[in-house]
């Protein structure tokens, strides 16, 4: 039974997309059967694994909104374990289109369910915001990853954020756990990069792993690719790599929700 793990920070800019794209690979090198479903309307997920918007695309959208099954939605990538299910401007106007649907904060849970036990892991690209796309992606998880970009906004917000949890646990989805905050774009030559990271320590579980500054990492998407097939040897893909190892560890030590209830 795959784990699911939402991808989330309602503020852009901080390695959330960049972060789905890379742990997913990485994942799927170590071995395990991930699907990626992006549910960001931008679609910077699906075209970072290289898949490219074209007509008669299947996608979230079409999961959400017209009812398609999921595994109709799957597209796989050259490399072994990984598939995606995309997304594209169609889901821009996804929100407004919800609701007044019956039961639309679980549409993407009850959409999972079926495929759920042919994946080792199932990771959500959120969109930028808590809306209902979101909510969707809360409400089908296990657990959420919280990307912080190492600056000095960095902490505001996750207080709005652990509170829209909060109300998931209550209503929604009483099993949702926080998997922990991951920094991001941190430099350790810079005092404001420990002072963040310190910070984040003191209220909230961290991830060991760090993510630097990187190069190969900002420009592997320009390419339609991972940072782990663009420049293997490079620091960002080490990082990630760890990252996945360190995450493999906590889903050994705490099984997916389906599994404790069982």
């Amino acid at each position: 039974m795959a784990r699911i793990i939402a991808i989330a920070n309602q503020k852009g800019g901080v390695g959330k997309t960049t972060t789905a794209v890379n742990l997913s690979s990485a994942l799927a090198r170590e071995g395990a059967r991930v699907l990626l479903v992006d549910i960001d309307p931008q679609g910077n997920a699906s075209s970072g694994l290289g898949i490219v918007e074209r007509n008669h695309l299947s996608t979230i959208y079409d999961v959400l909104i017209r009812g398609l099954p999921v595994f109709r939605a799957v597209h796989r990538r050259a490399a072994a374990n990984l598939e995606v299910v995309p997304a594209n401007r169609d889901l821009v106007g996804a929100e407004l289109e919800l609701v007044g649907v019956r039961d639309r904060e679980t549409i993407l849970r009850e959409a999972l369910a079926p495929v759920a036990q042919d994946y080792a892991f199932v990771l959500i690209d959120c969109p930028p915001s808590l809306g209902l796309l979101t909510l969707n992606a809360l409400s089908a998880a296990d657990s959420l990853i919280v990307p912080i970009q190492c600056e000095y906004y960095a902490l505001e917000g996750l207080a709005q954020l652990m509170n829209t949890v909060g109300l998931v646990r209550r209503g929604l989805n009483p099993g949702l756990n926080v998997e922990g905050v991951l920094l991001t774009m941190y430099d350790r030559r810079l005092n404001l990069s420990r002072e963040i990271a310190f910070e984040a320590k003191k209220y909230f579980d961290v991830f060991q792993t760090v993510i630097p500054r990187n190069v190969s990492v900002a420009e592997a998407p320009s390419f339609g690719k991972p940072v782990l097939d663009y420049d293997p040897a490079s620091t960002g893909s080490r990082r990630y790599a760890a990252l996945a190892r360190e995450l493999n560890a906590r889903a050994k030590a705490s099984p997916p929700q389906a599994e404790r209830q069982a």
